[in-house]
């Protein structure tokens, strides 16, 4: 006898597939990848991509000085002087990151789908009952300074806050 769940999807497969029905059946001309090796437990004996390949096929992008010198502003530091060996290594540095960053995003890493029945589960689920314990545990050490306390270490504080001075000027 099979299992609901099992009648449902062949069902869902019969219309899918029968034209006189309503369905349709789609498919891709897009090159499927080869399969991938894997132990028992269903891990990749191997790499399945690699971060070279997928930077080889993201073209280089370009960081204009004014945003490199934009970026500065915002960290609160100062910037190289546009023309020198430091600002084109930054440049090229602050390019490949985003390159990086771009090919992360555009990345097609397959398709997620549910486990079936029998399989292992996704393992950032915690199983019901179970969870990340918030409560503080342990004995608190009377000798450490906790709190504001600590502001009476700092070289300078101004309403209850540390002041830091930022190494440019407005």
């Amino acid at each position: 006898m099979l299992a609901a769940a099992t009648c449902s999807r062949v069902l869902s497969r019969a219309v899918l597939a029968t034209p006189a029905l309503g369905g349709l059946r789609w498919t891709s001309s897009a090159p499927r990848p080869a399969p991938v090796e894997v132990d028992e437990c269903g891990i990749p004996r191997g790499p399945t991509w690699s971060v070279n390949e997928l930077l080889s096929s993201y073209p280089q992008p370009t960081i204009a000085p004014v945003t490199l010198k934009k970026l500065h502003s915002l960290s609160a530091l100062l910037p190289p002087e546009e023309g020198t060996p430091a600002h084109a290594k930054l440049t090229a540095e602050m390019e490949s990151l985003v390159k990086l960053v771009e090919a992360v995003k555009l990345a097609d890493f397959g398709e997620e789908t549910a486990p079936q029945e029998g399989g292992i589960p996704d393992g950032r689920i915690w199983a019901e009952g179970t969870g990340i314990k918030l409560e503080r545990s342990g004995e608190v050490v009377q000798d450490e300074v906790h709190g504001r306390d600590l502001l009476r270490h700092a070289a300078r504080t101004e309403d209850g806050l540390y002041v830091v001075d930022a190494d440019r000027t407005r």
